[in-house]
């Protein structure tokens, strides 16, 4: 049994106590509990148990309407977010109702307390940096967060407060649970209230640090700002899985110092070596750190927010510090290659960063979405027989596909694309036809698209003659969408561009401002 193991409690006898025992027989049965995930009890359907290799079905007869009431006999009552708990454990119960409010189905979600599972960032949580854990669904966000809260309470000897909306972090009930140690827990009374208890704590309980779960408002996001200004750490979690989502999230890039659109003078434009119009950062972050939950044993740490988030504006990839728990507790810590640095002299022009057409070579296309949902995506591709991978970097996009009304409000999103060269296509509205017509084209696009590859290699070397000395360089003839790729990489070095010649033989020059 590993070190991790040896520090959990989970409290599963009492979950078990609120099942009915057709199902937790069967549990018992199989053994390996310690991995345990959710039990799920659906009406009409066999009761599953999940782990992370998978489902299991626990008993083939199917679950009835007195399965359900017993578990809800033994539960807390239902709050607005239909979420509930057992007393004094960490579990969390959760419903699903039909249009009247009749439950349906329960989801029963086993919760731990992992001691010493802030290893990997006990540095940073000590430290007093504002932190920020971000991670999928079931990582371990939570159970990191509540371990930080007993050790800043009880090994740092802090003032620590718990906002606990769904009462998810201290357990059910009016007694919180030990695995906060001695850090007090403010309950919610509705998720909506979550940015008012915030500034409460803050006003009324002169805490040093603040625990948050699960920020996802502007008001929670401006909450968290202000608490930050007076000199309060906080520790939150936030949904997303990596730092460029936050970036890109309208909603909560204030977290970490939003973005604004800025048009700089044509001398302060040369001397950037940049076009004029420009991304950059809006004010300071409100952490100074930013974790990447990967697993239970792995983080890449963002340390340093306002230097990343200059950084990905300018172009470069983040290149977070990798930290890995051993077997044997010790911890392995990494950085991978860390991006291009901008350490040239300013006044020599700067080599552009590559303007990514589609890859010819892929034979699937990469597509990221904005305001179209994925599971019409999926399932439009299932449809129309056309393979195509959903991704949630811009970056590893070949396509960015987006609505009408969202390529008009987005304008933040479609002009990273445009300025990386990625072709967005825009449908009408978010259906399951409209995203069917797109995929059916997208291969054919793609696949013919390889000579825009060489199109744009010749206005990189086309470029560095301009840069050399020479006065101009003409391009060969290109359709429109080419040539505005060849547009865009000019500005990338600094270089004026024109269009000249009428079609087929319109063309670029490249020539020198």
């Amino acid at each position: 049994m590993s070190t991790r193991e040896k520090a959990t409690q989970d409290d599963l006898e009492l979950l078990f106590d609120c099942l009915p025992p057709r199902i937790v027989a069967p549990l018992r049965e199989r053994g390996g509990l310690g991995h345990l995930l959710e039990v799920v009890i659906d009406l009409a359907r066999p009761p599953e148990a999940r782990f992370p290799d998978g489902d299991v079905v626990l008993d083939p007869a199917e679950v009835g309407q007195e399965d359900l009431d017993f578990v809800i006999a033994r539960i807390g009552q239902f709050g607005d977010d239909n979420r509930s708990g057992i007393e004094r454990t960490l579990h969390r119960v959760s419903a699903i109702r039909n249009r009247k409010g009749r439950i349906l189905g329960i989801t029963c979600r086993v919760g731990r307390a992992v001691f010493g599972a802030i290893q990997t960032i006990e540095d940073l949580a000590f430290s007093g940096k504002n932190i920020l854990l971000l991670g999928r669904p079931g990582v371990g966000k939570t159970t990191m967060l509540r371990e930080v809260a007993r050790a800043l309470a009880d090994g740092a000897k802090k003032r620590v407060i718990v906002v606990d909306t769904s009462n998810e972090i201290a357990g059910d009930g009016d007694i919180p649970h030990p695995a906060i140690g001695h850090a007090r827990r403010m309950q919610v009374p509705a998720s909506n209230l979550q940015h008012s208890v915030m500034i409460e704590a803050v006003e009324n309980h002169m805490p040093q640090v603040i625990i948050i779960d699960e920020m996802s408002t502007e008001l929670e996001a401006a909450a968290a700002r202000t608490i930050a200004e007076r000199g309060v750490q906080l520790v939150a979690t936030a949904h997303g899985n990596t730092l460029d989502n936050l970036i890109l999230n309208p909603t909560l890039s204030d977290l970490v110092g939003g973005i604004q659109t800025v048009t700089l003078g044509d001398d302060e434009a040369r001397y950037r070596g940049t076009q004029k119009t420009v991304l950059e950062r809006k004010a300071p972050p409100t952490f100074d750190a930013v974790v990447e939950i990967q697993s239970w044993d792995t983080v890449a740490v963002h340390d340093g927010v306002a230097r990343v988030v200059d950084s990905w504006l300018r172009g470069y990839s983040p290149a977070p510090e990798v930290r890995r728990m051993r077997a044997d507790g010790s911890m392995a810590r990494g950085v991978p290659a860390a991006p291009a640095k901008d350490d040239a002299p300013r006044k020599e022009p700067q080599r552009a960063p590559t303007v990514g057409p589609p890859d010819a070579e892929s034979p699937t296309p990469r597509v990221f979405l904005f305001g179209v949902g994925r599971d019409k995506v999926e399932q439009a591709s299932a449809d129309a027989g056309v393979a195509v991978e959903v991704v949630n970097d811009l970056r590893d996009a070949d396509l960015v596909l987006t609505t009408k009304s969202h390529y008009k409000r987005g304008s933040r999103v479609a002009r990273i694309a445009e300025e990386s060269g990625r072709p967005i296509h825009v449908v009408r509205k978010n259906s399951a036809a409209q995203v069917q017509q797109f995929l059916r084209g997208a291969q054919r696009r793609l696949n013919g698209d390889r000579s825009v590859n060489t199109a744009l290699q010749e206005a990189h070397e086309a470029a560095q003659r301009v840069l050399d000395g020479e006065d101009h360089v003409d391009l060969s003839s290109q359709r429109a969408y080419v040539r505005r790729l060849q547009h865009l990489l000019a500005q990338k070095y600094n270089l004026a561009s024109l269009s000249s010649g009428a079609d087929p033989h319109r063309h670029v020059r490249l020539l020198q401002r």
